[in-house]
């Protein structure tokens, strides 16, 4: 039934949001409508990145614990030693049958995290 899908984040600095996941996560940057809304994406994952225009609804502060976008990585050490040395500060990690989550925040605070299922 679906063919693919994606998520849109609301950003607060539109800038340090696409600098964040194009340069320390290292997704590829796909389109971009300068200052308003870009997107990434890795294989099987695309994301928005939104600043709202005026008058739009967007980013409210202290909602960003309801969503979380995971991303699967063939060794979990050397994905958390990259971004590691590329700033991220990861929050926990975590083992649960033989699945490994590492999680992390966006500048915005929206919880992300990575996954190595062994």
């Amino acid at each position: 039934m679906f063919k693919s899908g994606n998520v849109t984040v609301m950003v607060s600095d539109f800038n340090k949001a696409v600098q964040f996941y194009v340069e320390t996560l290292g997704l590829q940057l796909q389109h971009q409508v300068e200052g308003h809304f870009a997107q990434v994406e890795v294989p099987g994952l695309t994301i928005g990145l939104l600043y709202p225009a005026a008058g739009e609804q967007g980013f409210q502060q202290g909602k960003s614990e309801s969503i979380s976008i995971g991303f699967e990585v063939q060794e979990l050490e050397s994905a958390i030693g990259v971004l590691k040395s590329r700033g991220v500060e990861f929050q926990h990690i975590m083992e649960n049958n033989g699945t490994r989550l590492a999680h992390f925040s966006d500048p915005d605070g929206n919880l992300l995290y990575l996954i190595c299922n062994r």
